[in-house]
């Protein structure tokens, strides 16, 4: 075998003979032996922890082979995409092996097809990127195509558009039951509704088959500890429809980040019927749309101070034991947020992917300045420094230190208020999600170099400092 593990055939030149070839065929049946013992060993388990490309005694390419279910595999064999059979190598007209990098590629990515790798992986592993077929059979896109390719999608993501349907809708396997004229007349204005008026950061799709279903995207307001997040809703017109209000699921990922969006979905909101109220908060047949749903989600849920959504915690609003409770129900709550954006980048719901991509793309940076800064102690939706006026203030105090005389010294702005009594866990648990926030938008092209040279500067310094 040569270096990488393929039978190295004997050529048949101008001096080549019979002898030869006989001799060709022995060394290929000796080598078709020694193949099928690997096979065997690997089935038995007497190598089922080698390593792509660790070399051995003879030289040979191994992998790594998932454990079997039982112990026919000796007679059973399963396909092997690092070792051909024999029908599958090639020789040229000479009698020479040919490598066809084509095919050995193809049977990787199909080695890989049953797996589920992380966001990204696929883009770094040639065999895994997708085909540019316009451009040739062998030409890959590059990172900066693909980048192009996510820029582009997320800038031409409409605010509103019809799909064909959802498979992945949470109320895909409940039928609406039988509708009228009426009924689809109402939808359609509802939609209208949607597409003309939709406030910047709410983004929805419907279906043209299944009309009931709509799905939609609330970007969190800046300065609320929701800012930046993106937070999913699916909806279903029931056949009663607007006789009774649509009925609305959150997708929480089991995480309850405000008192009106239960980790089980639930959406507790006068509108919907699913909170007392009275007058204009309860659902109107007449008036009432799905377009204000939403934006009453986004008003009246995804708030400054969600604490207070509570019933009966709004007459605590103005005390210090109450403001106090508030900023510690906001930092869990973005905590909450940062868990969601990791579930929306690593499993984006159906039809929304180019703006998940995009959006996390676009804001990845200030979403990790506001992590660090609400780390250093500041309050959770506080309204972060941009770098130029950083950069300036650490100079504007670097000036000052290297005055001799007060009277020259400039006017210091006052520091904003720090957070006082704040668990210590905030931190930590801020620390972690940093580093997961940080690896996938790196993935998604946001511009991470500054964090991404602060964590190498702050490594090397900690690697130095080991004895």
């Amino acid at each position: 075998m040569d270096a990488a593990g393929y039978p190295k055939m004997q050529g048949g030149g101008a001096s080549s003979s019979s002898s030869s070839s006989a001799s060709c065929r022995a060394a290929d049946a000796a080598v078709w032996d020694a193949v099928q013992q690997q096979k065997r060993q690997r089935c038995q388990g007497s190598s089922s922890n080698d390593q792509v490309g660790r070399s051995t005694e003879n030289n040979s390419f191994q992998a790594p082979e998932p454990e079997l279910q039982n112990s026919d595999c000796v007679e059973d064999e399963e396909e092997d995409y690092y070792l051909y059979d024999e029908d599958d190598v090639c020789y040229d007209d000479d009698g020479d092996y040919e490598f066809d990098e084509t095919d050995f590629n193809q049977q990787l990515a199909d080695k890989f097809d049953g797996l589920d790798l992380p966001p990204g992986v696929e883009a770094t592993v040639p065999w895994l990127q997708k085909k540019d077929i316009a451009d040739g059979p062998s030409t890959f896109k590059s990172m900066a195509e693909l980048d192009a390719d996510i820029t582009k999608k997320y800038e031409f993501f409409k605010q509103f558009d019809v799909v064909e349907n959802f498979s992945d809708h949470h109320y895909a396997d409940k039928p609406v039951g039988k509708t009228g004229k009426d009924w689809t007349k109402r939808i359609q204005y509802d939609w209208k509704l949607l597409e003309k008026d939709l406030p910047a950061s709410i983004y929805v799709r419907v279906s043209e088959n299944r009309m009931d279903l709509l799905r939609a995207v609330i970007i969190g307001p800046q300065g609320t500890p929701y800012h930046d997040g993106l937070f999913f809703f699916d909806a279903q017109f029931t056949s009663t429809y607007p006789s009774t209000p649509p009925v609305v699921y959150y997708h929480s990922g089991g995480l309850r980040l405000n008192p009106n969006l239960y980790a089980c979905g639930k959406v507790c909101l006068s509108l919907l019927g699913t909170w007392s109220g009275s007058g204009c908060e309860k659902w109107n047949s007449a008036h009432s749309t799905m377009l204000q749903v939403l934006v009453s989600i986004q008003a009246l849920v995804l708030n400054e101070n969600p604490y207070f959504n509570e019933p009966g915690y709004e007459t605590y609003a103005n005390s210090a034991t109450g403001q106090k409770s508030a900023m510690d129900y906001n930092d869990t709550t973005f905590q909450y947020s940062c868990r969601t954006m990791l579930y929306s980048l690593r499993r984006s719901p159906q039809h929304f992917d180019a703006l998940v991509a995009g959006h996390f793309r676009h804001r990845g940076h200030a979403i990790l300045a506001a992590c660090k800064y609400y780390m250093e102690g500041h309050k959770v939706g506080s309204v972060v420094p941009n770098e130029d006026e950083e950069d300036a203030k650490q100079q504007d105090d670097t000036d000052a230190g290297g005055s001799g005389s007060s009277s020259g010294a400039k006017p210091q702005p006052e520091k904003p208020d720090l957070c006082k009594g704040r668990a210590a866990s905030f931190k930590t648990n801020m620390a972690v999600l940093f580093e997961e926030l940080l690896m996938e938008f790196n993935v998604k092209g946001a511009d991470t170099k500054k964090f991404c040279d602060e964590k190498l500067k702050k490594n090397q310094q900690a690697a130095a400092a080991a004895p």
